[in-house]
């Protein structure tokens, strides 16, 4: 299984991009997911998060901006982010958990899309 993330590019401050990290095999169902972000010489930091129970959550530098959402049927994770911000330019990683048919509980991460924001 592996977590397909695409949608990064250029843009400029107050812009906005969408996100998707889609699983490449239906016997793994997105359960849970969260979005991070790496800045160069900055550590990986935790950015919006979704549960199981519809619940999301998110780091107070992007409350108001970032909207994470799932859907079902695709099977794959969104994080739209607008009024974008130089700051929030780094690589952006999603991280899924779920059921895998006979398998159990699984982690998977994406391999990461590139954001930049630049006038």
């Amino acid at each position: 299984v592996q977590l397909q993330a695409s949608g990064g590019g250029l843009v400029q401050p107050g812009e906005s991009l969408t996100l998707s990290c889609a699983a490449s095999e239906s016997t793994f169902s997105i359960d849970v997911a969260g979005w991070y972000r790496q800045a160069p010489g900055k550590q990986r930091e935790l950015v919006a998060t979704f549960t199981s129970t519809g619940t999301t959550n998110y780091d107070d530098s992007v409350k108001g901006r970032f909207t994470i959402s799932r859907n079902n049927a695709k099977n794959t994770v969104y994080l739209q982010m607008n009024s974008l911000k130089p700051e929030d330019a780094a690589v952006y990683y999603c991280n899924g958990g779920g059921s895998e048919g006979g398998r159990g509980f699984r982690w998977y991460w994406g391999q990461g899309t590139q954001v930049t924001v630049s006038s």
